[in-house]
């Protein structure tokens, strides 16, 4: 047996994002949909993220407009457009632990993903950041990210998970990828594997200067 943790980035989108609720609830699963602030103006978006928390799944802050990775970005106020405007989109579908992913430019887990002036916003507001352990590529193999996904799973006690709610036609191999993580013996779960939280509410749990640029930052 072992532990799964599915998350589903860069939605929500009206094509795909219903289709996989209704996966998720045939088979009682839970996750967390991290959302792009820009897209939830729309009210169909919107909507969806409504319906999603509603069915009890999280809804996380993925940035506002997921272009260029935070740690190089060297606009000063990078956190208040990316981080802050997604959180007022977001509004009152927030987790209490104010869920957050950065965008890792393609799955890295490097500095590209913060920088000091991003690790102050998310402390003083309180966030949680959430990272991964498993990026099966979904967005560019969409026929054969499941087989990949699957040997990550094997290889570590407790998988957390990057897929994508988009139009690729990655997300047609999700009932068959569920249904032999399954037969696995996998537990799916909702909550995050301490090691891929290292800010939580706010306080810095595990060592981040990995993640963390020392970009200059202009006004």
């Amino acid at each position: 047996m072992y532990h799964l943790t599915l998350t589903f980035d860069n939605g929500p989108d009206p094509d795909v994002t219903p289709r996989v609720l209704d996966i998720l609830g045939e088979r009682g699963i839970k996750t967390t949909f991290f959302v792009i602030g820009e897209k939830l103006a729309d009210p169909a978006r919107r909507g969806l993220a409504m319906r999603a928390h509603g069915k009890g799944h999280w809804i996380g802050n993925h940035t506002f407009t997921h272009s260029i990775p935070l740690g190089q970005q060297k606009d000063s106020k990078t956190a208040e457009n990316e981080i802050a405007r997604t959180q007022e989109a977001i509004g009152g579908l927030t987790h209490p632990l104010r869920w957050f992913r950065p965008f890792g430019g393609g799955g890295n887990l490097d500095a590209r993903l913060l920088k000091p002036s991003v690790v102050d916003h998310l402390t003083r507001y309180k966030h949680s950041c959430v990272l991964w352990n498993s990026i099966p590529r979904d967005w560019e193999d969409p026929d054969g990210w499941t087989g990949r996904a699957l040997d990550q799973c094997s290889r570590q006690p407790w998988t957390l998970m990057v897929l994508h709610d988009l139009p690729t036609g990655a997300m047609d191999h999700l009932e068959r990828f569920l249904d032999r993580a399954e037969a696995g013996g996998a537990c799916f779960r909702q909550d995050f594997p301490p090691q891929c939280v290292p800010i939580r509410s706010g306080e810095i749990a595990l060592p981040i200067n990995d993640y963390v640029s020392s970009i200059e930052e202009s006004v």
